[in-house]
């Protein structure tokens, strides 16, 4: 089974930067598209960045464009989430996401538990 688990998260002053972590186990993981997705109270989980198996190739919602940047590294089964320039609004819970397709929305079944993101103004 593919177990994801995110760590990283934290709180930190609006502007401030934080990089998030998801180790992926239990396949290979250079087979796999990543991704991140945030949910913040009475709100619908949404799609934030996802990165294709060689790291060619990445996606971006409007809102964090210019701020966030997803890489991955495949020698340590790992996907990063660099978030520089925070704003409150950022603020949620960060869910990592595998699926076999690099795409805008739901890559695949396989979730992380998530990692708590608090920006404070």
């Amino acid at each position: 089974q593919v177990q994801l688990v995110e760590s990283g998260g934290g709180l930190v002053q609006a502007g401030g930067s934080l990089r998030l972590s998801c180790v992926f186990s239990g396949r290979t993981f250079s087979s796999y598209a990543m991704g991140w997705f945030r949910q913040a109270p009475g709100k619908e989980r949404e799609f934030v960045a996802a990165i294709s198996w060689s790291g060619s190739m990445t996606y971006y919602a409007d809102s964090v464009k210019g701020r966030f940047t997803i890489s991955r590294d495949n020698a340590k089964n790992t996907v990063y989430l660099q978030m520089n320039s925070l704003k409150p609004e950022d603020t949620a819970v960060y869910y990592c996401n595998a699926g076999p397709r690099l795409r805008i929305g739901i890559l695949g079944d396989y979730w992380g538990q998530g990692t708590q993101v608090t920006v404070s103004s």
